[in-house]
């Protein structure tokens, strides 16, 4: 099965409290309202996920956004996609020549 959280281990990185107070609080001060920026606009829809802006273990209420599970699911795919790719491209490099055999 792929997508969602299926293999992930990122529960177990989340904060003890993530659940009880930092999530609610952070939903409930962005109204429950999604705050993705398309195009200049803010999506608006209903929001029930809670996302990272940055650093990923930064929980920090400023640098956490209330998403719709649309536009988490367009951001959390993207990020993984270039994650992919930056790992296929490391891999897939050529080996380098020894200095003083070129």
């Amino acid at each position: 099965m792929s997508g969602g959280w299926s293999g992930s281990n990122r529960r177990a990185e989340l904060p003890p409290n993530w659940y009880t107070d930092i999530r609610p609080r952070v939903l409930a001060r962005d109204e429950y309202r999604c705050r993705n920026r398309t195009g200049g606009r803010v999506c608006g829809r209903w929001a029930n996920q809670v996302d990272h802006i940055g650093d990923k273990n930064d929980h920090r209420p400023e640098m956490l956004q209330a998403l719709c599970a649309q536009c988490h699911g367009h951001k959390s795919s993207a990020q993984g996609n270039a994650a992919r790719w930056a790992l296929a491209a490391r891999r897939d490099r050529p080996a380098e020549r020894h200095p003083g055999l070129l």
